[in-house]
């Protein structure tokens, strides 16, 4: 995961407001999952459902995947991050989308031979299905019997005194649970300053569900 988040907390934040939810990072976010406790009963999650509570926001991402899609990013300093889907990703846009990921787990290929079972041309991330011990994803990104393209995008990070390159390699999954879905993010993370190899530093495998826009607040 990005890993070079947690600054002095005597530090004073940025007052700066970024991306879509107005938040600056320092600041915090208050999310409701009240609504997802509900539509995933009778279900059983890849791991525990987060709780209500505040988001303290240690880091901020934001790419531009298409003329009309910008890509934001809130992290915490454990990694969780809440994503959020725009038009321009300035402060006040319209959320068109908003989603809540959290770490599940992380895999460190040993050499090209392992990256290349990974995230190859018959490579496992980018298959129709994905079974993660036992439990059974299905593709979300593409269509048809065949690997699917990987979805690749460079993510502009800070965290309030640095930036970073981040260019990410990931394909999304999905499967029922209750009324709603978990997602399974799979990505690999290349630290573009830091000059780390084509391949990339590890397999990250995050647990996510979406979110309505009154879920999350600014306070």
């Amino acid at each position: 995961m990005i890993g070079w988040f947690g600054r002095d907390k005597n530090e004073k934040p940025l007052p700066r407001e970024l991306g879509p939810l107005s938040a600056a990072i320092g600041g915090a976010l208050e999310i409701d999952f009240l609504s997802l406790e509900a539509e995933t009963l009778g279900g059983e999650p890849a791991m525990p459902l987060p709780r209500s509570g505040p988001f303290i926001i240690a880091g901020y991402g934001e790419s531009s995947l298409d003329a009309a899609t910008v890509l934001s990013r809130y992290y915490d300093e454990d990694h969780r991050m809440i994503q959020v889907m725009s038009v321009s990703g300035q402060p006040g846009d319209a959320v068109d989308d908003i989603s809540f990921y959290q770490p599940w787990d992380s895999v460190v290929p040993a050499g090209q031979g392992e990256w290349n079972r990974w995230t190859g041309s018959a490579g496992l991330i980018g298959q129709p299905s994905y079974d993660a011990d036992g439990i059974l994803y299905s593709r979300f990104w593409g269509e048809g019997p065949e690997r699917a393209q990987l979805v690749e995008f460079v993510e502009k990070v800070e965290d309030g005194e640095a930036q970073r390159s981040i260019h990410q390699t990931c394909m999304l999954y999905y499967r029922p649970l209750g009324s709603t879905r978990e997602m399974l993010l799979i990505n690999v993370e290349r630290d573009l300053d830091l000059g780390q190899s084509q391949a990339g530093s590890s397999v990250e495998f995050l647990i996510g569900y979406g979110l309505a826009p009154a879920d999350v607040r600014r306070v």
